[in-house]
C-alpha cells in the first residue's frame, strides 16, 4: 500500500509510533524514524531493517526546530522526497490540577504537544510542496476534545490544539495537495498507559470496554497517511473504541 513512499514517524521508538513504524514498513514504506532515545531509536531501526525496509534513524528533541530540519533533510537526502509524516512525539505532562501546574511544566507540555507538531509542520510542508504534496498526520487524543480528565489540563489543552491546526493547514495548503488530519486515539496499551488498575479503569471509559493494542492504532494512522484517505482532509478520526460516544 506505500510502496516507494516516503515517511517520517516522530515518537517512533516506543508505543503507537513503534506500531506504526513497523506497520509502514510492512506496507512498503521507507522511512526516517526519531525519538529522543538513541539507543531505542537503534533498536527499532534495526529491527525494521532486517525486514528488508530502508529506515534511517534521526534521534532529537521535537521541540527543537533543528530536529525536523534533520529529519526532512534526512528523507530527502536519502530517498529524494517527502511524501507522509506522523507527527506522533506526545508527552502526558504534570498530572496534577491546573491551579497546581507550574508555567515551566505547562510550557514544556505545549512545546513538545503542540508546538512540536507545528514546527514539524513547517519543515515537512516546504518539502511536499516541493514535489506535489503529501499528507500530514497528527496524534491527538480524545482527552481535551470529547472528555476531560482531572489532572490532565495542559495535556488535555495542548492536544485539542492541535485540531486548531489541522485545520489552518487544510485552509492554506489543500489546493496544494496536501492533506492534513488528526489521529485521535483512545486509551491504548503502551508504557504511558499506567499500571493494570489504570489500564482497567481506562477500559471502563470505552464502550468497547478495553484499551486498544498499539497496532490498532497504527491501521488507523496508516488509513490517513495513505492514498485510501485521498479526499479527506482537515479532519478528525476517533479511534477511541466508542469513547467519545458514550459520554
Amino acid at each position: 500500500m506505500l510502496q516507494d513512499k516516503i515517511a517520517i514517524i516522530t515518537g517512533a521508538s516506543s508505543g503507537i509510533g513503534r506500531a506504526t513504524a513497523l506497520r509502514f514498513a510492512k506496507e512498503g514504506a521507507a522511512l526516517v524514524v526519531n525519538a529522543r532515545s538513541e539507543d531505542a531509536l537503534s533498536r527499532l531501526a534495526d529491527e525494521i531493517a532486517r525486514t528488508g525496509a530502508k529506515v534511517v534513524a534521526v534521534a532529537g528533541d521535537v521541540s527543537d526546530a533543528e530536529t525536523h530540519r534533520r529529519l526532512v533533510d534526512a528523507a530527502l537526502e536519502n530517498f529524494g522526497r517527502l511524501d507522509m509524516a506522523i507527527n506522533n512525539a506526545g508527552t502526558v505532562g504534570p498530572y496534577k490540577p491546573l491551579a497546581d501546574v507550574t508555567l515551566e511544566e505547562w510550557q514544556e507540555t505545549l512545546a513538545v504537544n503542540l508546538t512540536g507538531a507545528f514546527l514539524g509542520a513547517r519543515a515537512q510542508i516546504r518539502a511536499m510542496l516541493e514535489t506535489g504534496g503529501g499528507s500530514i498526520v497528527f496524534t491527538s487524543s480524545f482527552v481535551g476534545t470529547s472528555v476531560g480528565i482531572p489532572g490532565m489540563a495542559a495535556y488535555g489543552a495542548s492536544k485539542a490544539a492541535l485540531m486548531g491546526l489541522v485545520k489552518g493547514i487544510t485552509a492554506d495548503y489543500g489546493g496544494s495537495g496536501i492533506r492534513c488530519n488528526a489521529l485521535l486515539p483512545g486509551g491504548v496499551d503502551t508504557p504511558l498507559a499506567g499500571d493494570a488498575a489504570q489500564k482497567e479503569w481506562a477500559a471502563g471509559l470505552h464502550a468497547m470496554k478495553r484499551i486498544a493494542d498499539p497496532e490498532e492504532i497504527a491501521a488507523a494512522a496508516l488509513f490517513l497517511a495513505s492514498p485510501m484517505a485521498s479526499f479527506v482532509t482537515g479532519s478528525a478520526l476517533y479511534a477511541d473504541g466508542g469513547n467519545a460516544a458514550v459520554k
